[in-house]
């Protein structure tokens, strides 16, 4: 493969200029002299695609020529540096510690910081102080953790610098790096790295320590008030001012009427933690379920509680149903959601209605068909109306089966409740069983609004040309706008002359303009324009 070639698979494989691929062929060119095996180092770069790859095509080669490991010792990226050093102790038969500890001791003048650097970066990712990390290299090591000691001054500086590189990757590891080696909190090294400079540096650290925040349990606003002593107050103030800016762009999505720009905008203000407490409480109360659960989860970061720790403060709440839905919605979605759902459900402490919501979130846990059965099963025969129903909305993603599905089902659809009744004929729907479509029909023109809007919206899935008939008188009769729309999406659905008769009066003669809508839209996916 020509040079020319190689380049240019490099460049359209890493856009970027600046690292992996391209990186890992500007390091190899430098570092390697002999043509032949620069020819087939640098090739590797295409498929390693790190600024070290080269380094690990040069471990294959038998034996490891020194000069290329000596060379990439002086990289100006530490991963290449680093990796120089593990192959140099693969070859020497010697622990990396070891390696490490040996180059720190021998180098001198630049080099020495170098290997410092690098010695403190790599124990960063270790999550150790490099003490701890040269530990296994004996006295070799305990040596070079004091020289490193010796230079901390220089070696804060050169990291304080990359906190203000144009790339966020190198900021973000920067920041990572000096916590892990000063023994300081992310927003405390942020906070020093601003002092006595311009404020107009500051959103580098600032889009620094809220990355750092991204990938872990707490948040940028929360770290920042832990961090907020008088020493630290004005340094403070002038992060959270440019939060505060950024914040209220996403203030504007929020309002979208779009949902996706909404979770968007949720999930964006997640990491603030506390300095978006307002807006997170807000988006609490949005119609879209999935803006509410990451609201949920955004507010339970900025208190500094997992998300089941913040379900249940609130849960143990008198707080009205609307309020505490969220939460059971985002517990619903973790892991272990099972074991807190049901410890709802059978707290007598808590209201019908939410003990019923946590059993029917049920169907969201990610649990075996026969366990959500045999959790749910009990609550079946509860005292409560509202509970039951739950209990039977959990099955409607699975559970029972066969005979033991009708058994149920025939159940609820008897029950004296409409909101079991209710729940029956919309777990029938969800479980396309069509043999109930005759008795949920009947039930289109008695009953209660809540059996008969089920029955309605049920009829979509289940229904067969002979329920036009009744869904159609429903379309026309029913007192209960939102019923007539149900019944509308259905003959839109089922079609058929009678269907689009109904639907046709009602784009004519219904005083709901919304019924209207929905029946000319049904007519427009039967073929007819109007």
């Amino acid at each position: 493969m020509s040079s020319a070639l190689l380049v240019l698979l490099l460049l359209s494989a890493d856009p970027r200029g600046g690292v992996g691929a391209t990186a890992c062929w500007m390091s190899c060119q430098r570092h390697v002299q002999d043509p032949a095996l620069r020819a087939s180092l640098c090739q590797a770069c295409i498929t390693q695609g790190r600024p070290e790859g080269w380094l690990v095509a040069l471990g294959h080669v038998r034996p490891v020529p020194r000069e290329p490991l000596r060379s990439a010792l002086t990289d100006e990226q530490w991963r290449v540096r680093w990796a120089a050093v593990r192959l140099t102790a693969k070859t020497r038969g010697a622990s990396e510690p070891r390696a490490l500890a040996d180059w720190v001791l021998a180098a001198q003048g630049e080099a020495e910081l170098a290997a410092c650097l690098t010695a403190v970066r790599i124990s960063a990712e270790a999550g150790r102080p490099p003490a701890a990390f040269l530990q296994k290299a004996g006295e070799r090591g305990a040596a070079a953790a004091e020289r490193i000691r010796a230079r901390q001054e220089a070696l804060r500086e050169a990291l304080t610098l990359e906190l203000y590189a144009e790339d966020a990757t190198v900021r973000e590891e920067a920041l990572s790096h000096l916590a892990v080696f000063l023994g300081l909190t992310p927003a405390q090294v942020a906070l020093d790295a601003i002092e006595g400079r311009p404020e107009s540096a500051d959103a580098a650290v600032a889009s620094a320590l809220k990355a750092a925040t991204e990938r872990g349990p707490s948040s940028v606003g929360r770290m920042l008030l832990d961090a907020a002593v008088p020493a630290n107050q004005a340094r403070v103030n002038r992060l959270v001012a440019l939060y505060s800016q950024e914040i209220q762009v996403l203030q504007g999505e929020l309002a979208s009427s779009d949902p996706v720009k909404r979770r968007s905008a949720v999930s964006a203000l997640r990491p603030y933690g506390p300095l978006a407490q307002r807006e997170l409480e807000q988006a609490l109360n949005d119609p879209d379920r999935l803006v509410r659960q990451s609201a949920a989860r955004g507010m339970a970061r900025a208190e500094g509680f997992s998300l089941f720790e913040a379900a249940g403060r609130r849960l143990r709440t008198s707080a009205p149903l609307g309020a505490q839905l969220p939460w059971l919605e985002a517990v619903a979605r973790e892991k272990s959601c099972q074991p807190a759902l049901l410890a709802v459900a059978s707290s007598p402490s808590q209201s019908p209605a939410l003990r019923g919501e946590a059993l029917a979130l049920l169907a969201e846990c990610d649990m075996a068909p026969r366990q959500r059965l045999d959790a749910a099963s009990p609550f079946l025969r509860d005292p409560e109306a509202l509970v039951r129903a739950g209990a039977l909305r959990a099955l409607g993603t699975g559970g029972a089966g066969g005979p033991e599905l009708t058994g149920i089902l025939t159940a609820g659809m008897e029950d004296p409740a409409p909101e079991v009744v209710a729940a029956a004929i919309e777990v029938a729907a969800l479980r396309r069983q069509v043999r109930w479509g005759d008795a949920i029909a009947k039930r289109l023109l008695e009953g209660t609004p809540l059996v008969r809007q089920a029955a309605a919206s049920a009829l979509e899935h289940l229904g067969r040309p002979h329920h036009v008939k009744a869904l159609a008188e429903c379309l026309r009769q029913d007192t209960v706008a939102a019923i007539r729309v149900s019944a509308a999406q259905a003959l839109g659905v089922l079609g058929g002359p009678f269907a689009v008769s109904a639907l046709s009066e009602a784009v004519q003669r219904d005083g709901d303009t919304h019924v209207q809508h929905v029946s000319r839209e049904a007519l427009r996916r039967l073929g007819f324009q109007r």
